[in-house]
């Protein structure tokens, strides 16, 4: 059967019909579930960094180093990745993140448990955990674009790109209960890692691809590895999403493994700065929970990153101020909020938009790129501001003041590069968007070929979702 199965009504000269399958949302599932677990456990230690520190008998620097080799891991890694999406596709991604999580989190329980803690051993571990996270973090757009239709893509990346900050909510909220004390640590990464392990095993048993294509633009073969890498290098719109994509995840990843050492000096409780966390996180879930589907239907890609960058800059000059407010936690509060509500919805959008520009480069090329680049600035973020935290005789005594203000001057210097995107004579289309107007799609189960016509046969994936069939 060709990659587009035709109604018999197409058959005779009608556009071609493209599917998407309801089994689509159980590799969605996984993936949102490896994203958290992996999220997670990369902030296990930071969100509670001097209890984990009187803990391993370390310093506050040296469990700094738990959430930076993480990030450098996956670095490391980011080629490996990029290689897998594009020849094998999103499940060999995601068995290679089960795979790693597994091990990775019980040879960390090992290095908490034994001999009273062995901090070498849990940091082999959490670099394990380091090499999972790019294999899940990279494949949203690979997946979607593989599974979904354009009228579902964005909801799709977003759901599955922001169950990582989520992780991260959940660890900075749970991880402070469960180890209130140095003695619960080991109990409390035995939790996670149980809890990982039964995240990580259906990974072994969802789908590889759909059936038929879901979109034109899916059916379609792209550009060679070799030849995408170096025009994807040398197109100009692709660096004016990568420079503040990079310094924005960096930043979120510096900020999140440093909160609780940027709100303490204030007098603030590793509980407030775990919620200070939840908030950055949830209200940024629940923004781009709003605003991804109403992408999807208007494709305002670059109008709402215009918007988006410019809130997220000035959020970063009003957190040099707030901690130190006379008002207490409250204003800090509201920065997180404001922040993750900017962030997370300019994630999603800024990686389905470059999808977009760059198509027929495969999409994982460009999100494995600018993901490594956020994770490669966050761990130079949490190395630099960590050296610029105060010293004893400030005041209040080892604030991060200054560490707030260069993370500030960083994120106004990346402002204008999306802000220019189409500027001075560039003409910017939605390739992919225009290859998949031209199609029409429907949401079907098996198909089967009865006297040279194809004809629908029952199924259980007939329900009707985002990605509903477009009558002619």
């Amino acid at each position: 059967m060709s990659t587009s199965e035709r109604s018999p009504d197409a058959e005779q000269g009608s556009r071609p019909i493209y599917k998407v399958y309801k089994r689509r949302f159980w590799g969605l599932a996984q993936l949102v579930l490896l994203n958290i677990v992996v999220s997670w456990d990369w902030l296990t230690f930071s969100s509670i960094s001097t209890t984990a520190a009187e803990y391993f008998d370390v310093s506050e620097s040296a469990i700094n180093w738990m959430s930076t080799g993480y990030l450098f891991a996956f670095c490391a890694v980011s080629p490996i990745v990029i290689w897998i999406l594009n020849k094998g596709g999103p499940k060999p991604a995601i068995i290679t993140t089960a795979t790693l999580l597994l091990v990775g989190n019980w040879l960390r329980y090992a290095g908490t448990r034994a001999n009273g803690g062995i901090f070498g051993l849990a940091m082999f571990g959490q670099i394990l955990i380091g090499f999972a996270q790019p294999f899940c973090l990279c494949a949203p757009t690979r997946y979607s674009e593989l599974w979904f239709s354009d009228k579902g893509r964005t909801s799709a990346t977003a759901v599955a790109s922001l169950a990582n900050p989520l992780g991260a909510a959940l660890g900075q909220l749970i991880d402070s209960e469960w180890a209130s004390k140095p003695s619960d640590i080991p109990n409390m990464v035995l939790y996670i890692s149980i809890i990982s392990t039964v995240a990580a095993l259906p990974s072994f048993f969802l789908p590889a691809s759909p059936p038929t294509p879901a979109s034109a633009s899916s059916a379609k073969p792209h550009t060679p590895l070799g030849a995408a890498v170096r025009e994807l290098t040398n197109t100009r719109e692709f660096w004016q999403i990568f420079i503040p994509f990079s310094v924005y995840v960096g930043f979120f990843n510096s900020v999140s493994s440093l909160l609780n050492q940027i709100l303490s000096p204030h007098g603030f409780s590793e509980t407030e700065a775990g919620i200070a966390g939840a908030i950055l996180i949830v209200v940024g879930l629940v923004t781009s929970a709003i605003m991804s589907p109403i992408t999807d239907r208007y494709k305002h890609y670059l109008g709402s990153i215009r918007v988006l960058v410019f809130i997220v800059a000035v959020t970063y000059i009003g957190l040099i101020f707030a901690p130190g407010s006379a008002a207490g936690i409250p204003p800090s509060y509201v920065v997180m909020a404001l922040l993750g509500a900017a962030s997370f919805a300019l994630l999603p959008i800024a990686l389905e938009y470059l999808a977009e520009i760059t198509y027929p480069l495969s999409s994982e090329i460009g999100s494995t790129i600018c993901w490594t680049g956020g994770q490669l600035l966050g761990a130079c973020f949490i190395l630099i501001q960590d050296a610029l935290k105060a010293g004893a005789g400030a005041v209040p005594p080892y604030n991060m003041r200054n560490a707030l203000v260069f993370a500030a001057v960083v994120a106004v210097v990346a402002a204008p590069f999306p802000l220019t995107i189409g500027l001075f004579g560039r003409d910017v289309h939605h390739r992919r968007w225009e290859v998949d107007r031209g199609a029409e799609l429907q949401e079907v189960g098996e198909v089967a070929r009865t006297d040279d016509n194809v004809k629908r046969v029952r199924s259980d994936e007939s329900a009707v979702d985002t990605d509903t069939l477009i009558k002619t």
